[in-house]
């Protein structure tokens, strides 16, 4: 009945609770509904959204939504042009995000994406105690195993199981002697009551960049500056760098617009008699020491995870933004029982190959990270058999070049989600979920791991983006890379023969097949 009401799980003792409201805590909280699993999901804010109730501060995302996509919004393939949608159990709250918008752009609006959170939270009914903030943790021996304490603004909460899902929202300020002069990303003031100023950005990652921007019409000048170069995600060929959305400031720099770009370091600020800010720097290349006389300094200089006492508890972090060390599977590599979901998961780093991250920091590629962990957890924490269908020999190949050319999470979360396809001869070929990369690739002869094969896809930072296949026999890993294709076309001839020269390694029969 608690449920059902406006304040939603009381302190007490749950299986598993989840911490945080927005994307990456309702998709967790939607797949454990899903799975029958008791929870208890609690908020300090007041609706759901996350940092989308408040940010991006120019109102505009990085992540496109297709509303006319290559496939119909009914089409799992959808998944793959709709970025902001999380992903519904039934038809209701799926594919929400393209109905929201207002054709005015791809990129939905901040308002649209925490109208679209909002309507999943409700179509997907759940349940959640807002306003109750969390301000502590401790683990407990219990006669049943370990428990955490949760301290909170409501009372203490007791779990088995915690998945902390605060995404990195914590304002990061650097060191910097001065630094209280400077107002953080956060603090950003409406664009008009910069104008006519001279602004000094610190930071060239997308914030400073999408503040520079938005303040191009109204700021008298704008200095953006950080030690290293700017990387572009055009050059990259990956989400690293500037999104093509914020280069505009860059633009105005190389052809002498009134924008600088500088690789510089911040020697200090000060404040200088007649209300303005000296801004010292030294030239990343060397040379003498640089003074900016400006109205504003604004630092864009990153968030860190709200991890709370975590750290004192024993859960290792790394990195300014203090991310939490994890596992394959999202449980911090220090603190088991500890779990995390949403965009912190960028912390559990996979494979990299080819010097490419996941997409674990955006909703796109978080999205399945939920999922695969709460599905983790369900068969190995709660005893929930999964449904492992066999796929018939006839059919193997048409279903691994499917999911090849267009299964969502592989095109996502490259080179680090796989769908494993099992081979043990005594049960046939078997469709086994969607598992972390590095996780399959881990498992051993020892463990009692069967042969399998695992599809993923990657990109090698060139611009080629293809199709792979590990293969895992008798504890032994093969890799088989599909031949790339420039329009990105794997469910072709040429790639089903080289599929069926990979089944057929493993002995599957393919004139069967």
């Amino acid at each position: 009945m608690a449920e059902l009401s406006d304040r939603p799980y009381p302190p007490g003792e749950y299986p598993v609770i989840v911490i945080g409201s927005g994307p990456g805590g309702l998709q967790t909280a939607s797949r454990l509904r899903h799975h029958g699993i008791r929870h208890a999901v609690l908020s300090a804010d007041e609706a759901p959204g996350g940092m989308f109730r408040r940010w991006p501060f120019f109102q505009r995302l990085l992540s496109w939504t297709k509303p006319y996509a290559p496939v119909e919004r009914t089409d799992r393939a959808y998944e793959r042009y709709d970025w902001n949608s999380l992903l519904g159990e039934q038809p209701a709250s799926q594919t929400l995000m393209p109905d929201l918008m207002d054709g005015s752009s791809y990129f939905p609006s901040r308002p649209e994406m925490q109208q679209n959170l909002e309507l999943f939270a409700e179509r997907a009914g759940l349940a959640i105690r807002f306003g109750c903030r969390w301000t502590g943790t401790r683990r407990e021996e219990t006669p049943d195993g370990p428990r955490f304490v949760l301290e909170t603004t409501d009372g203490e909460y007791r779990a088995e199981i915690l998945i902390v899902a605060v995404g990195v929202a914590e304002p990061n300020r650097p060191p910097t002697p001065g630094i209280e002069l400077a107002a953080h990303y956060a603090e950003t003031r409406p664009a008009e009551s910069y104008a006519n100023k001279r602004i000094f950005i610190i930071g060239k990652q997308n914030s400073g960049f999408e503040l520079a921007s938005g303040l191009l019409p109204w700021a008298r000048r704008i200095v953006v500056a950080s030690p290293s170069p700017a990387k572009l995600s055009v050059n990259t060929r990956s989400l690293v760098g500037i999104r093509a959305r914020y280069v505009q400031p860059f633009e105005d720099h190389v052809l002498g617009g009134g924008v600088a770009v500088l690789d510089a370091a911040i020697q200090s600020m000060t404040r200088l008699p007649d209300g303005s800010i000296e801004v010292r720097a030294r030239p990343s290349a060397g040379g003498d020491e640089l003074a900016f006389d400006v109205d504003e300094v604004i630092a864009a200089t990153g968030f860190t995870a709200p991890l709370v006492d975590l750290a004192d508890l024993g859960v290792a972090t790394f990195g300014q933004a203090r991310l939490p060390a994890q596992t394959p599977y999202w449980e911090s590599a220090s603190m088991p029982g500890i779990f995390f979901a949403g965009t912190i998961t960028q912390g559990s780093g996979g494979l990299k190959k080819h010097g490419l991250p996941a997409n674990s920091g955006a909703v796109h590629g978080a999205r399945y990270n939920a999922r695969v962990l709460v599905d983790h957890l369900a068969r190995t924490r709660f005893g929930v058999v999964p449904d492992l269908p066999a796929i018939a020999s006839n059919d193997l190949i048409e279903t691994m070049v499917d999911e090849l050319a267009s299964a969502p999470e592989l095109w996502h979360q490259r080179a680090y989600l796989a769908r494993i396809v099992s081979l043990d001869p005594s049960r046939g070929p078997r469709n086994e979920g969607i598992m972390p990369l590095a996780a399959f690739l881990d498992h051993n002869a020892d463990d009692g791991s069967a042969d399998a094969l695992a599809l993923t896809v990657e990109a090698d930072g060139s611009g080629a983006i293809y199709p792979v296949i590990y293969g895992r026999r008798a504890g032994e890993i093969t890799e088989h890379v599909v031949e790339a294709d420039p329009l990105l076309r794997y469910d072709t001839p040429s790639v089903r023969r080289q599929v069926a020269e990979v089944v057929t390694g493993f002995g599957v029969d393919v004139a069967q097949a």
